[in-house]
């Protein structure tokens, strides 16, 4: 197989499962199937000292110690999502009646004047473009609002295991985490941060670092982006990292000024000092 036994081994994980994690080694794409699960999510990198490595029938198999595990999405060479040009953007054509107490979020962005607009594109595996009701991520979700969780994730598996840059794949399990309950089970609300933040650092490979442009919320592949961001935001938020959660909703701002989020009320509440729980009662 050339895993060798005692020895470190980067592995992503595609599809974390109640007993095993299916995994890709980083470098050279092999599946295997990891016999041991924690907390681990779909995207992260784990680094594993593997202590038994076989094959049964067509899969191959590892057991060993995880000795670290971090999100590192440029490590797995993905190919950026594409960002299609929709024309410009002008500041001046939508906050003529800005309430003053919220202008602050939005004076670099007036100040900055015209920009360009795009859309991101969306990988969604197997959805039929001609066939609206046949929808994946659409199925999943109303199957977990039915309480057949189980079937849902194996959609959502089959997704990520085709293509890791369904963003709304790493939405859904987030909102899945973060809904779990309204009191503050750290552990629960951790795991939705890290498949919020997967999502949004895949869709980030396609901003780049000087990336000035616009992404409108009304371009509806935009949105599976926006959604992780917003979950990634809010679960800081409320793991009481408030800092870094107003970077992510000044970013969001910045990238859909028109806020069909409402990310200047989340700003606002955090600069009068509440809490994500305090916010949300």
């Amino acid at each position: 197989m050339g895993i060798p036994i005692g020895k470190p081994v980067e592995t992503v994980a595609i599809a974390v499962k109640k007993a095993a994690i299916r995994c890709r080694i980083v470098s050279t794409g092999q599946p295997v199937t990891f016999r041991i699960v924690r907390r681990e999510v779909e995207g992260e990198i784990l680094t594993i000292i593997p202590s038994k490595v076989w094959r049964y029938q067509n899969t191959h198999y590892m057991t060993g110690e995880v000795v670290s595990e971090r999100i590192d999405i440029p490590a797995l060479n993905l190919e950026p999502l594409g960002l299609n040009e929709m024309g410009e953007w002008d500041p001046e054509e939508y906050f003529e009646e800005l309430d003053p107490s919220l202008y602050r979020y939005f004076e670099s962005i007036i100040d900055f004047g015209v920009r360009k607009s795009f859309e991101m594109d969306q990988i969604i595996p197997f959805q039929d473009p001609e066939d609206f009701s046949n929808d994946p991520i659409t199925e999943a979700s109303y199957l977990n609002e039915c309480g057949k969780h189980a079937e849902a994730l194996k959609i959502i598996e089959k997704l990520l295991t085709t293509d890791l840059r369904c963003l709304d794949a790493h939405a859904h399990l987030g909102n899945w985490e973060f809904n779990l309950t309204d009191e503050h089970f750290e552990m629960f609300i951790d795991k939705a941060k890290r498949h919020y933040e997967v999502g949004t650092r895949i869709g980030e490979l396609s901003l780049g670092k000087d990336f000035s442009g616009l992404l409108s919320w009304r371009h509806i592949n935009n949105r599976p982006f926006f959604r992780c961001m917003h979950g990634y935001g809010l679960s800081l938020w409320r793991l009481g990292q408030m800092e870094d959660a107003r970077k992510v909703f000044e970013k969001m701002l910045w990238l859909n000024p028109v806020d069909n989020q409402g990310i200047r009320f989340l700003l606002a509440d955090i600069d009068n000092g509440q809490t994500w729980y305090e916010s949300n009662n």
